[in-house]
Protein backbone atom coordinates (compact mmCIF):
# COMPACT_ATOMS: atom_id res chain seq x y z
CA UNK A 1 0.00 0.00 0.00
CA UNK A 2 1.60 3.29 -0.97
CA UNK A 3 1.37 6.49 0.44
CA UNK A 4 1.96 10.51 -0.73
CA UNK A 5 3.41 10.66 3.04
CA UNK A 6 7.02 11.33 3.38
CA UNK A 7 8.96 9.12 5.45
CA UNK A 8 9.76 9.79 9.00
CA UNK A 9 12.13 12.06 10.04
CA UNK A 10 15.50 11.27 11.23
CA UNK A 11 15.70 14.24 13.65
CA UNK A 12 15.04 13.99 17.29
CA UNK A 13 12.86 15.83 19.08
CA UNK A 14 13.82 16.81 23.23
CA UNK A 15 10.65 15.02 25.27
CA UNK A 16 9.35 17.94 27.78
CA UNK A 17 9.35 16.76 31.64
CA UNK A 18 6.63 16.75 33.51
CA UNK A 19 7.29 20.28 35.07
CA UNK A 20 7.73 21.45 31.49
CA UNK A 21 4.23 20.24 30.67
CA UNK A 22 2.71 22.07 34.38
CA UNK A 23 4.70 24.85 33.35
CA UNK A 24 3.22 25.40 29.76
CA UNK A 25 -0.26 24.42 31.34
CA UNK A 26 -0.50 27.23 33.89
CA UNK A 27 0.91 29.82 31.39
CA UNK A 28 -1.10 32.82 29.85
CA UNK A 29 -0.63 31.66 26.41
CA UNK A 30 -1.66 28.53 27.14
CA UNK A 31 -5.01 29.48 28.91
CA UNK A 32 -5.15 32.17 26.16
CA UNK A 33 -5.53 29.22 23.67
CA UNK A 34 -7.87 27.11 25.62
CA UNK A 35 -10.16 30.17 26.19
CA UNK A 36 -10.40 30.81 22.69
CA UNK A 37 -11.13 27.07 21.77
CA UNK A 38 -14.02 26.45 24.70
CA UNK A 39 -15.29 30.07 23.78
CA UNK A 40 -15.99 28.62 19.98
CA UNK A 41 -16.37 24.79 20.47
CA UNK A 42 -18.74 25.01 23.65
CA UNK A 43 -21.51 26.98 22.38
CA UNK A 44 -21.97 25.23 19.28
CA UNK A 45 -22.32 22.29 20.77
CA UNK A 46 -24.29 23.84 22.98
CA UNK A 47 -26.40 25.09 20.08
CA UNK A 48 -26.37 22.03 17.55
CA UNK A 49 -27.14 19.77 20.61
CA UNK A 50 -30.50 22.06 21.31
CA UNK A 51 -31.26 22.01 17.66
CA UNK A 52 -31.04 18.23 17.16
CA UNK A 53 -33.30 17.75 20.39
CA UNK A 54 -35.55 20.36 18.93
CA UNK A 55 -36.14 17.94 16.03
CA UNK A 56 -36.31 14.91 18.02
CA UNK A 57 -38.96 16.28 20.12
CA UNK A 58 -41.11 17.65 16.96
CA UNK A 59 -40.94 14.03 16.01
CA UNK A 60 -42.56 12.57 18.87
CA UNK A 61 -45.13 15.37 19.76
CA UNK A 62 -45.65 17.35 17.02
CA UNK A 63 -46.73 14.60 14.49
CA UNK A 64 -49.30 17.01 12.88
CA UNK A 65 -47.06 20.01 12.47
CA UNK A 66 -43.80 17.23 11.16
CA UNK A 67 -46.08 15.78 9.14
CA UNK A 68 -47.33 18.82 6.76
CA UNK A 69 -46.83 19.11 3.57
CA UNK A 70 -44.65 22.25 1.99
CA UNK A 71 -45.05 20.85 -1.63
CA UNK A 72 -45.36 17.73 -3.02
CA UNK A 73 -44.33 14.75 -0.74
CA UNK A 74 -42.16 17.10 0.82
CA UNK A 75 -42.87 17.56 4.74
CA UNK A 76 -41.29 19.76 7.59
CA UNK A 77 -39.92 16.67 8.76
CA UNK A 78 -37.85 15.39 5.91
CA UNK A 79 -36.67 19.57 5.36
CA UNK A 80 -35.62 18.88 8.86
CA UNK A 81 -34.21 16.35 9.01
CA UNK A 82 -32.19 17.53 5.87
CA UNK A 83 -30.99 20.55 7.24
CA UNK A 84 -29.73 18.24 10.57
CA UNK A 85 -26.98 17.31 7.91
CA UNK A 86 -26.66 20.49 6.32
CA UNK A 87 -25.75 21.72 9.74
CA UNK A 88 -23.69 19.46 10.38
CA UNK A 89 -21.20 19.37 7.63
CA UNK A 90 -21.25 23.57 8.05
CA UNK A 91 -20.30 23.22 11.29
CA UNK A 92 -17.51 20.63 10.61
CA UNK A 93 -16.14 22.96 7.77
CA UNK A 94 -16.34 25.95 9.94
CA UNK A 95 -14.52 24.67 12.70
CA UNK A 96 -12.03 23.12 9.86
CA UNK A 97 -11.74 27.17 9.18
CA UNK A 98 -11.30 28.48 12.74
CA UNK A 99 -8.93 25.84 13.89
CA UNK A 100 -6.75 26.47 11.14
CA UNK A 101 -6.79 30.26 11.48
CA UNK A 102 -6.74 30.60 15.01
CA UNK A 103 -6.10 27.44 17.34
CA UNK A 104 -3.24 25.59 14.68
CA UNK A 105 -0.84 28.19 14.79
CA UNK A 106 -0.91 29.10 18.61
CA UNK A 107 -0.43 25.24 19.68
CA UNK A 108 2.00 25.09 17.04
CA UNK A 109 4.22 27.52 18.87
CA UNK A 110 3.52 25.85 21.64
CA UNK A 111 4.36 23.09 20.57
CA UNK A 112 8.11 23.72 18.96
CA UNK A 113 8.72 25.88 21.59
CA UNK A 114 8.05 22.40 24.07
CA UNK A 115 10.25 20.37 21.81
CA UNK A 116 13.24 22.98 21.57
CA UNK A 117 12.59 24.55 17.94
CA UNK A 118 12.39 28.23 19.44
Amino acid sequence: MATDAPPPSKETHKLPTTEEFTEVQESAEFGELRRSYRSFAFPLTVGFIAWYLLYVLLSNYAGDFMGTKLFGNINVALVLGLAQFLTTFLIAWWYSRVAAAKFDPKAEAIKSRMEGGA
